[in-house]
């Protein structure tokens, strides 16, 4: 599939510079800013990007810092804060480049949805909808003991920068469609490594969660994969039940595995979301 995309990048508050990729809409009836997984960056998301666009909703899809086509410090990160404040940052560009100021939807895949939905708790006037895709807040693997407590002295002793592998090397915990899972597999850019840091702030992001998720006033969109073996469905779905039914649509998608954006049937899928966007 052809795409609009432009590779752009902006510099964040402190100075790091981040590539994103842009989707252009015209006319553009509203933003997504996306946010995607621990692994993956944003050129694993550009059918969905651009069917997004083609929808009328421009869609500005960043690397995360140390991820991606962002080679300065891999797999690394000081804090939740600073990944929040990178979400904040592209969507202040996003809003100076459209003056009719559309409305901004926050979009997490995956891990991404740790820093979505802390962004959208903390900053809820910010954002009119949060759409999270198999958000990594609830994950199947846990750390052990022993893991959560070398995650406490690293912290404890400022051992920031200690790389840790990512527990995720079969690409058929993705998808069943074995196109895809050569693709992951031969991705250069695919991310094999995070630091003790990265870690510790998904921790600092999962805890904003636990604790403001009640209160928080968008409307949003839940959408698993039911053969998920990276995500708790139903640890998923508990820890969203304490939003009215009012403001949360929760969508499983039969049989798919983790990345619906590789599954088949993905244009009833990001169907579904554009129509949710439309509404």
């Amino acid at each position: 599939m052809n795409t609009t995309a432009e590779i752009r990048h902006f510099t964040a508050s402190d100075g790091y510079g981040i590539r994103f990729r842009y989707f252009p809409a015209l006319p553009c009836r509203g933003i997504v800013i996306a946010i995607h997984g621990i692994q993956s960056h944003s050129g694993w998301y550009e059918w969905s990007s651009q069917r997004l666009a083609e929808a009328g909703f421009a869609v500005y899809f960043a690397d995360r810092r140390g991820s991606g086509l962002n080679g300065l410090q891999r797999g690394h990160a000081v804090h939740g804060e600073r990944l929040i404040n990178d979400v904040r940052g592209l969507r202040q560009l996003a809003l100076a480049e459209h003056s009719t100021q559309p409305p901004v939807t926050l979009l997490g895949v995956s891990w991404g949805g740790k820093t979505a939905a802390a962004a959208a708790c903390l900053f809820p006037s910010e954002f009119q909808r949060l759409a999270l895709l198999y958000p990594g807040l609830m994950p199947c693997l846990q750390p052990t003991w022993s893991q959560r407590l070398r995650l406490r002295l690293a912290r404890q002793f400022e051992i920031v920068k200690r790389h840790i592998p990512i527990p995720l090397d079969d690409p058929a915990l993705f998808t069943q469609v074995p196109q895809w899972q050569q693709f992951i597999r031969e991705d250069p850019l695919t991310l094999q490594t995070v630091t003790s840091s990265l870690l510790n702030a998904g921790a600092d992001l999962d805890a904003i969660v636990q604790q403001r998720l009640p209160q928080l006033p968008l409307p949003v969109l839940l959408m698993l994969a039911e053969a998920d073996q990276i995500i708790d469905n139903a640890a998923t779905q508990r820890l969203f039940s304490c939003l009215p039914a009012s403001r949360l649509q929760s969508v499983v998608w039969p049989n798919a595995r983790h990345t619906l954006e590789f599954e088949p049937g993905r244009e009833q899928i990001f169907g579904r979301l554009i129509e949710w966007l439309s509404d």
